[in-house]
């Protein structure tokens, strides 16, 4: 395939993701600024072809073996950020229920029994047990 096919090709997800971690390690390599790297970042991220994101790269260097993130460093962090989303749908209920118990506190012109600290802290407990216990999946191979 020549240069110019490749350059025309349309770019996935994966490839724009690829971009971005590149550029995150130009960042921690002191070699972006963070405007010029916020600017790039949202150019990856609009980019449809592999020609504009060669573009977002073309003078930086290419990452030696040993800078590349292994299977197991990829894996590690998108389980923390698995978990932090976790959280954060906990904290997000948290302020839902806050609302609705502080609200009909309001309106009842009287302090409401504290009913969020229950549901809240079953849910707590689930992540707490999941994160300690591994998470992971529940399935089990049918091999």
């Amino acid at each position: 395939m020549s240069d110019v096919e490749h350059g025309v090709m349309r770019a996935s997800e994966a490839d724009r993701a690829a971009v971005a971690e590149r550029l995150r390690l130009a960042v921690d390599e002191g070699r972006l600024g963070l405007t010029e790297y916020d600017e790039r970042l949202r150019a990856t991220y609009a980019s449809a072809t592999y020609g504009e994101l060669d573009r977002v790269t073309a003078d930086l260097p290419a990452l030696r073996p040993e800078q590349r993130p292994t299977a197991k460093e990829e894996k590690a962090t998108a389980e923390r950020k698995e978990w932090f989303d976790e959280w954060r749908s906990w904290l997000g209920g948290a302020v839902i229920m806050l609302a609705i118990w502080g609200g009909s506190s309001v309106v009842s012109a009287e302090l409401q029994p504290f009913w969020p600290a229950i549901p809240l802290g079953i849910w707590a407990a689930i992540l707490i047990a999941s994160a300690i216990g591994g998470g992971g999946d529940c399935k089990k191979d049918s091999k």
